[in-house]
């Protein structure tokens, strides 16, 4: 039988909706595979029943039939036999969100690049702010062009310790919770400059892999002057550095001295040494997780009243979110 108690909240495409409210044609949100999609309510049946179960995650605590199926990353399992589980989430509040197609390529290298060297990652924003005007305004172009995001450039001023004094700037901001999460998702969780992992979702072909080194350059780099034929980059970062020469061939040194950033040379032939490799790893956001069921706790209906249990069948996707928490009916 399965099916959610009356009264027990699902994600719906329009807002949280009790169990009881929905009704064929409501959209509900789901996942498939690694993102979330929507899915649409063709068929809504109830059903009296004595008991259900309470179903205890490190997220939230949801109810359900005993019957009702959990999507686990042992498979479906009935919530009854959920307990110890690894329940396939999502974060609730961030389904409502502005869901982004990315764009490979030159320009999505170069945004990646000079958000890594100069840029900084919040909560739900990204932001660039630059002393130069023409460096700021080819983020901005380049984010635009990989994302679909508006981006544009406002003067603002910077105080330098160094001249004691505000100087002008330049500042590109976007406001955008994917963005952020999906930055921080390229340079493996944290994306302080400091902390960062190198992204190597860059390496997908040398155009993109170019775009990131003309943008990493221009944040935090500079063509040596003569003729060198290679640029230098400085960090104090040195795995982010360690891990970037493996792939150009570059000898890499770490500074011997605490506190001083460390030096990556690039070569104008790096190309010509053979060891970049193609790598594929997600452009888009990874929004499936996992919640861990801490305990189910069985709950019989109290005096005369039984619950009223719903159950949906839906299109194109069976599945359905409750409080993040990927489910559907048996059978």
């Amino acid at each position: 039988m399965g099916g959610l108690p009356s009264k027990q909240m699902v994600n719906g495409v329009d807002g949280q909706a009790q169990a009881r409210t929905v009704g064929v044609g409501d959209r509900l949100w789901t996942l498939d595979g690694s993102r979330t999609v929507q899915t649409v309510v063709t068929v809504v049946t109830a059903a009296k029943a004595r008991a259900v179960v309470d179903v205890v995650t490190d997220r939230q605590t949801f109810s359900a039939a005993p019957e009702h199926l959990l999507a686990t990353s042992a498979g479906w399992v009935p919530a009854a036999e959920a307990v110890g589980g690894a329940l396939t989430w999502t974060p609730p509040r961030k389904l409502c969100r502005q869901r982004l197609e990315i764009k490979p390529g030159y320009e999505f290298g170069y945004w990646v690049g000079a958000t890594c060297a100069d840029g900084t990652v919040g909560k739900n924003y990204l932001s660039l702010i630059v002393n130069d005007e023409g460096f700021a305004d080819r983020y901005a172009e380049c984010l635009t062009a990989a994302t679909g995001l508006p981006a544009r450039l406002e003067p603002v001023t910077r105080p330098s310790g160094y001249l004691q004094r505000d100087l002008p700037g330049f500042r590109v901001r976007v406001v955008a919770s994917y963005l952020a999460d999906l930055m921080r998702q390229y340079v493996g969780g944290d994306a302080h400059h400091m902390r960062q992992g190198f992204p190597r979702v860059v390496l997908r072909d040398e155009v993109t892999f170019e775009g990131f080194l003309d943008g990493y350059v221009a944040g935090d780099g500079h063509r040596i002057r003569g003729n060198w034929g290679c640029r230098v980059v400085t960090s104090a970062n040195v795995p982010f550095l360690r891990e970037w020469a493996g792939v150009i061939g570059a000898r890499f040194t770490p500074s011997g001295v605490p506190g001083r950033a460390s030096r990556l040379y690039i070569s104008d032939t790096w190309r010509q040494r053979g060891t970049f490799q193609r790598e594929e790893h997600p452009l888009l956001l990874v929004e499936s997780m996992h919640s861990r069921v801490l305990e189910v706790r069985p709950r019989a209906a109290t005096g005369a009243k039984p619950f009223t249990l719903y159950t949906y069948r839906l299109d194109p996707y069976p599945g359905f979110l409750v409080s993040g928490h990927l489910v559907r009916a048996p059978g």
